[in-house]
């Protein structure tokens, strides 16, 4: 059960809530944040999506901030729901090491007390009068996501990934070569130092285009989380059981930039390009997700498409609006 829900920091109309997970090995607290935001009374009336919930799950060193693709969902009678996952944002707490996590398959239970709040029932998935359910996550949310709905057959109407880490960036290739090394070292050595592979190239890029708002001190550094070994671990797991073939047993949509640009130095290309994946690799990938997957190739568009600049994120906004209207 969910503690009250109370004021948010992004503001009016949005309300958070503290979702209790338990304690960590340590036995030091974990907590997940579910943050709302519910449609105009005429929208949620009249809107087409009024009979729709919408669960929203941020990426890698991350937190929801989007207020605009919150709007785009109440403004079409949606119940908005973005999650915080444990040791990420509003739910990181004092001491932890932010990002933490063994398994993707941990986040089953900060994504099911999320949807309790939202007032889902998991163990009833065709429940007469059920709302829709879509689920939306980004990059390693969308990986995270993609996993989940596979474990869940029925719970999900639809699932909507923006340029999910569905694939390592050295390939699949290279992924299977240094899987065993990972491996051993998150069983010996869970939490030791990685090499810095982000250089903060993306985060300037999303300052350059204006789409990034300050952050809370902590909650999204300009190069990242630092790294460990059994968080990449865990990753590569999830990328390996994509590579095998899933079903998200719903509808999807995948939303990709046009084109990568490798982020060794600052190009100015990078305002215009996905900066952190090998879009190409994660479109194939992507059509390994399920039975009707459809593909968006945003030209212009940055890593998360909806904090590209206003052309390339009105097209990524009217793909999504396209792809809604052959969900049932």
């Amino acid at each position: 059960m969910s503690e009250a829900w109370v004021p948010d920091i992004l503001g009016a109309g949005f309300e958070q809530s503290t979702l209790p997970l338990g304690a960590d090995d340590d036995g030091a607290e974990l907590v997940a944040t579910v943050v709302r935001s519910i449609p105009h009374p005429f929208a949620r009336l009249a809107g087409a999506l009024r009979d729709v919930d919408v669960l929203y799950v941020h990426g890698w060193s991350d937190y929801f901030f989007q207020t605009e693709l919150a709007r785009f969902w109440t403004d079409r009678g949606a119940r908005f729901y973005a999650l915080d996952l444990r040791c990420y944002g509003r739910s990181l707490r004092p001491g932890q090491v932010a990002g933490d996590v063994r398994s993707l398959d941990d986040y089953d239970v900060d994504i099911a007390a999320a949807l309790a709040a939202a007032g889902h029932d998991m163990a009833r998935p065709d429940a007469e009068n059920r709302r829709k359910l879509v689920v939306l996550g980004h990059s390693t949310g969308g990986l995270t996501l993609t996993l989940w709905a596979a474990r869940h057959p029925g719970v999900a109407d639809a699932v909507i990934l923006n340029s999910p880490w569905l694939e390592l960036q050295v390939g699949a290739v290279g992924r299977q070569a240094i899987a065993p090394l990972v491996n051993a070292r998150a069983r010996f050595d869970p939490y030791g130092a990685q090499p810095v592979v982000d250089l903060g190239f993306y985060t300037r890029a999303q300052r350059e285009v204006q789409s990034l708002p300050e952050s809370p001190e902590g909650w999204r550094p300009p190069q990242g989380f630092p790294t460990h070994p059994a968080w990449l671990a865990a990753i590569l797991e999830g990328h390996r059981r994509v590579a095998l073939g899933v079903d998200v047993g719903a509808p999807a949509l995948v939303l990709l930039s046009a084109r990568s640009i490798l982020p060794t130095t600052w190009n100015p290309g990078m305002t215009g390009a996905d900066s952190v994946l090998v879009v190409d690799d994660i479109a194939r990938s992507a059509t390994r997700i399920g039975r009707t997957v459809t593909i968006a190739r945003v030209d212009g568009a940055l890593h998360d498409v909806f904090l590209s600049r206003a052309e390339p994120r009105a097209r990524a906004y009217a793909a999504l609006d396209s792809f809604l209207r052959t969900v049932d």
